[in-house]
This record gives C-alpha cells, structure tokens and sequence, in this order.
C-alpha cells in the first residue's frame, strides 16, 4: 500500500487540467506514442471541441521514482465546471491527495476556491500547481501571492510547469509520491467499496469505477450494494490502463473497475457503497449525496414523427447518464415531448447538443425554469417545475424559490458593475472580500432562476472575461411567483406559458409578444398576441391583416356606397376572427425560445 497513490486533478475550468492528465501519462508510459491522442481523458467529442471535461475519468499509472521504487499512480480526472461539482464531490471521496492546478495568468479564480473547500471537506493532502508558465502573459511570483492568500497553501511547495511543453512534469510526479500520502486500511477486513462512477458497455453491461476502501474484493464473489439493496456476482474485475486489464482481485487502497452484469446505470447509484452478501460491512462509506436536478425544461421533437427516435435517443443517453431524468410531456402545440430535469444550465446544453449530432434529432426546447414549493390554502403543499401544473392563483397560501450563494472573483475595476448586475437579478446580500492586490470576492444571495438565463453571459461581459462564477444551494425562501399565459388571437399557448418574479414579468411577456408578432406569418383577420396573468394583460403585440381595397372599383357618387362596402368587410372580417384559426410555425417556437435562452 505504500507504494500507491490515489489523487485527483481539480481546477478551474479551462486551467490545463486534461492537459497536465496527457502529460503525466507519456511521462508515465501509460500509453504508446502511436496511440496517443490530445486530451486522452476526455471520450466525448463535445468535451473535445469546448475543452471541458463533462464526465470524470480514471487512469491507473506505473511510475518508476528516480530512487528505482515503482509506484502506482491512480489518476481520477474530474470536471472544472460548477454543473458536475456532485461528480467532482465522487472523486475526491476516492482519493487521499490533489493536485490544485492555477493558471499562472489568470490566477486563482472562483471554482479553484469552491473545489479547494471540497477537497479539505475530506480532508485531502494539496499540492498546488501553477500552470501555463510558458505564455507572456504568466506571473508565476503573483500567482504564488494568491495561493498563499486566498487558498492558504504553502506558495513555495506550488510546481511551476507548462502542460503544454511538458516542463516541470517529472517535478510534478516526484510531489505526488513524496507529498501526498498513500492509502490506509485492513485488507482483512469486511469489504466497504466506493462506486464512484460508471459508464456503459453494450457487450457487457455497466463497467463499474470502484476505490477499495476495507477489505478485498476476488472475481466470482457476490457482492451487495448498500444504498439501492441489489445484489450482483463480480465476472471480472481489475485495473483501468486505458484498456481494462483484468486481474485475480483488488485490495485496500486499489482503483479498479468492476463487471458485474447491471444493465443499466439506473439500476445501481453512484456514490454506493459495495460490500459482499457473505461478510457484509456495518454501515457504508459516509459522505453519499444523490445528483440532485435544479433545471427542469420540456424537450419536443421538431417534427412530431420522430417522437420514437426520441424515445429511444432519451433512453440511451440515460443508460450512460444517471443525473438525467426525463418523463412524458405534451403540448397542443407541439405534440408529445419529454419533461427532463438537468444538474444545469451546461448539462442541458451537452444533452440537447448529444442528441441534435449522435441522433440526428430537431429539437425545440422549452424555457428552462426550477422547482417551486407551494403551499396551497387547504393545508396541503406541492412541488411545481411545469407551467402547465401551476395551481389557480387563489387556492395558493405561499410560495417558495430554491436561492443559492453565488460567489464571483473578479478584478476590483469591474466590482461596481458586478454587483449592479446581482442587484439586477434580485440579489438579497452582497458581501466583499478583499483577496489580493486588485481582486475581489463578491458573495451574493440569490434566487436560482435568476441565473438561469443569461446571468453567466452578462458577467463575462462586464468584467471583459475576468470574471468567473461559482454557486451552492442554500435553502427555499417566500417570493411573489406567478404564471404568465401567452395568448394568441385570444387562445392560450400552452407551451410558452412560464414562471417568473412578478417584478420581471412584464419584461420577459414583451419579449415573447415581439418575438411572435415578427415571426407568425400576416393573415386575412387581425391578430392580437397577448401576455397575461390571470385576466390581466401586460403585454401585446398586434399583428397588422391582409386588407383588400374594396372602394377601389368605385368612381365618384354617393359615400354611402363607400360606407356599405366599407362595412360590409368589416363584418365579413369580424366573422373570419371568430372562427378563423392562427397557425404558428414551428420556427416561431424555436425562435422565441432560444432567443430568451440567449
């Protein structure tokens, strides 16, 4: 055991991690020249092309010390963005030590600080490491400044490296044996194992990614799962190299994977805590939290014949995906759809974005909203994240929105802007922290659905990319929600229907007025777009008729004549609008709602 380390690479999004994992395996030998690819962690071609990591990943290393000991080197890869922070919570359980990468331009920024407080919730050993120090732009004596400042590490341990060329990667491998501490545990004691992730293999089923806390785990065992009560027989078992390498067992303090015949990620729970049916543990690994949904948004086919392909398409990326939940949904406008629930805003974009290229789907995607607490006049409470499912107005007592504490560095130049910007999206506190010569951290309390949109956007505007966010829920407080209706030519749509603070309704009911009015195409009869709650009206859009010149063939003689043809339309127009019917297009759908998500 003591020649194995377990640790992990955190960092902010887009601060070198997948690159510095790519160095670290050459250095190690983990893969053939021949067979090496860029960002070797990383399957998805959407993580590939943005540069992000969407789903963690596992390596198992061999390193050989410059003292001749070989070591095993268990590298967990973990996301940098705030959407999969439950994802990065898995790996950090898994593991004894971080590397805590910094970017040597930009420095330490919001989710570097989040992750920081993550790993000392389990009480891991850091080594910080200061990347990119081949750009112009690096300070690498500022950035040691700020990692004494706002991480309170040890500045002078920090390694300075470039993922990039590959120097200081050997300086980075002997830190990792030398500073971070290998595993503990009685390999004779009763199995306790964690399932940190999964990820699905159409020939055999769900590969389990397991770190052996107590005990041994042999092939050919059944094993139990504590939290979900299911109970599995192991065909195969042992370490991850970039091709599963099979072996007779794993022991305490070993990452491995594990076959076990599940079918689907559903039918097991990441975060699980294994044991064996014959000698099973007291009590699981403490520390299990469930991915929890905080964006809820209803997913229509483009066109209403392949709701089966997205059927099928919701069912397989769900067999991959274990967060993702979906249930049947439907709208008079748009036929039958889905109603999901996703970890946020990117998680939704990856999932609409997987099912658009891996299967040829046409989406159109509802606005996303967040699950409201209601607690109606009866005594009784509800939980409402459809619009369609919102309860009459005057059977509500109160309501309740989830608010999250939203944390955002930025240079103090732009602090001014910031936190107008928090105002903007009704923030109830703001706080200041002084960080370091020019830097600011603004802590704000705020409603979820506020950042829902366009919050993230606007932050990267205003501080000219400085900027970076990071959030935590906190707790549901009273607000003033209501629904606001869209109607067309008197007929409520049902889906544009939303809900929103009654202080921004009439902004967002404007917008989609405006939005429709340009894109439903002219008819014979005038056509009123509406937004209302309840029988209120705060918004319209009027959309101008077709108007035939019927007094053109008239010369002269009496204006009777003129008033009689003239009213005469006028009635034959009145008729139309009552039983004449409005078609939308469905790229009037399309166009509202993305131009909102913009």
């Amino acid at each position: 055991m003591n020649q194995i380390r377990n640790f992990c690479i955190i960092a902010h999004i887009d601060h070198g991690k997948s690159t510095l994992a790519d160095r670290l395996i050459q250095a190690c030998g983990g893969v053939t020249q021949r067979e090496f690819r860029d960002q070797m962690l990383d399957s998805m071609d959407i993580e590939r092309e943005r540069g992000i990591t969407i789903k963690s990943n596992t390596v198992s290393l061999q390193y050989r010390s410059p003292d001749g000991k070989d070591y095993l080197l268990n590298l967990i890869d973990t996301p940098g963005h705030v959407d999969f922070s439950h994802e990065v919570r898995r790996s950090l359980m898994a593991c004894e030590g971080a590397l805590i990468v910094v970017d040597a331009s930009q420095g330490v920024e919001a989710q570097t600080v989040a992750n920081l407080y993550l790993a000392m919730e389990y009480d891991l050993e850091l080594l910080p490491v200061i990347n990119k120090i081949d750009l112009p732009a690096a300070d690498v004596d500022r950035v040691r400044e700020e990692i004494d400042e706002d991480l309170g590490l040890d500045p002078f341990a920090a390694v300075p490296v470039s993922a990039k060329t590959g120097v200081g990667i050997e300086d980075v491998l002997k830190g990792i044996v030398e500073q971070l501490p290998p595993p503990q545990g009685d390999p004779q004691a009763p199995l306790k194992a964690l399932v940190f992730d999964a990820h699905f293999d159409k020939y055999r089923g769900v590969i389990l990614q397991c770190r052996i806390m107590e005990g041994t785990l042999k092939a050919k065992q059944t094993i139990h799962f504590m939290h979900s009560g299911r109970d599995y027989t192991v065909d195969e078992l042992g370490y991850n190299q970039f091709k599963l390498v099979p072996r007779e067992q794993l022991s305490v303090g070993e990452v491995g994977y594990i076959v076990a015949g599940v079918k689907s990620v559903r039918d097991i729970e990441i975060g699980d805590t294994i044991t064996l049916v014959d000698e099973p543990a007291s009590e699981p690994i403490p520390g299990y939290q469930e991915a929890k949904q905080v964006v809820f948004s209803s997913v229509y086919p483009m066109s209403t014949d392949q709701y089966p392909e997205l059927t099928k398409a919701l069912d397989k990326l769900a067999i991959n995906d274990a967060a993702l939940t979906y249930e049947k949904d439907s709208s008079a406008a748009l036929g039958f759809g889905f109603r999901c629930g996703f970890l946020g805003l990117l998680h939704l974009d990856v999932i609409q974005e997987r099912l658009q290229r891996e299967f040829d789907l046409g989406l159109v995607i509802s606005a996303p909203s967040v699950k409201y607490k209601l607690s109606l006049k009866d005594g009784s409470s509800i939980e409402v994240d459809n619009p369609s499912y919102w309860p009459d107005p005057m059977s509500i007592d109160s309501a309740t929105e989830p608010f999250i504490k939203a944390s955002m560095l930025t240079p103090e130049a732009y602090v001014g802007p910031v936190m107008e910007l928090c105002r903007e999206h009704r923030s109830e506190s703001q706080t200041m922290n002084y960080l370091s010569a020019g830097r600011l951290e603004v802590i704000s309390e705020m409603p979820l659905g506020e950042v829902l949109f366009d919050f993230y956007g606007k932050l990267k505007m205003i501080t000219r990319g400085y900027g970076s966010f990071d959030y935590d829920p906190i707790e549901y407080r009273k607000t003033d929600v209501v629904k606001v209706d869209i109607l067309v030519n008197k007929e409520p749509v049902d889906t544009l229907a939303y809900l929103v603070h009654r202080d921004k309704a009439r902004t967002r009911a404007l917008h989609y007025c405006e939005r429709l009015a340009k894109e439903i195409p002219r008819h014979q009869f005038k056509i009123p777009i509406q937004g209302v709650i309840g029988g209120n009206v705060i918004a319209r859009s009027t959309i101008a008729p077709f108007r035939k010149d019927v007094t053109e063939k008239l010369y002269g003689g009496d204006v009777t004549r003129k008033k009689k043809l003239l009213e005469k339309q006028k009635k034959g127009k009145a008729k139309m609008k009552q039983f004449g019917r409005v078609n939308i297009p469905q790229k009037a759908f399309v166009s509202v709602l993305r131009a909102d998500k913009d």
